[in-house]
């Protein structure tokens, strides 16, 4: 069984820390990361509000990972291997193929691109608000350095817009609270997860 999970959100939000901790507790686990995707600082073009566009979907080579999403659904054992996720060995001798494998998509344009929407067989939101992000966001550091007044002119402007074209999108989308507890919100999806894995046996 192959079982495709999305976690998308804020910047800051909480969503690789989500991801990684999933990663090490779900079977046969791998993970695609959107931030993988970005063009080369020289491709990001300046935008009307002045700052190089880095928070919308053509900062991102979507073409690319949409492929590698399609590599891990035509072979996910062969995907494991090549990224090197260790397979959990099956109990009764079966083949590798017949287990359960997942994938995490994680990123924080992943419900604005059409081509990727019909992947998902669990999306998951993650938000908090405008003040806790941006304190977050001042406190980490960058390849690229934010440039003064980024995150007012541009990040948060941005994720309000994909937000609501996110919401448009017809995805049936599970919100998270990112003030809540790093371990409250894990054993929420884990479970979640868990249940949704049975109810597909």
């Amino acid at each position: 069984m192959k079982y495709i999970i999305g976690i998308g959100g804020v910047t800051n939000g909480g969503k690789t820390t989500l991801t990684n901790k999933l990663i090490k507790t779900l079977p046969n686990c791998c993970v695609v990361h959107q931030d993988d995707f970005f063009k080369k600082p020289d491709q990001i073009e300046v935008g009307e509000d002045g700052f190089k566009q880095w928070d919308v979907i053509t900062a991102l080579d979507m073409e690319a990972m949409t492929n590698t999403v399609k590599g891990w659904i035509e072979n996910p054992v062969k995907f494991a291997r090549s990224h090197g996720v260790t397979l959990s060995s099956p109990s009764d001798g079966s083949n590798p193929e017949e287990q359960t494998h997942i994938l995490i998509v994680e990123g924080f344009l992943l419900y604005n691109y059409p081509p990727l929407l019909d992947v998902f067989n669990k999306s998951y939101y993650i938000t908090i608000p405008y003040e806790e992000c941006k304190r977050r966001r001042s406190s980490r550091q960058y390849t690229v350095p934010d440039p003064p007044g980024l995150f007012d002119g541009h990040v948060w402007p941005m994720y309000l817009k994909h937000r609501r074209a996110m919401e448009e999108c017809g995805l049936n989308i599970e919100c998270l609270d990112g003030l809540k507890h790093k371990e409250e919100i894990y054993n929420q999806v884990y479970e979640d997860i868990q249940n949704n894995l049975l109810n597909r046996l």
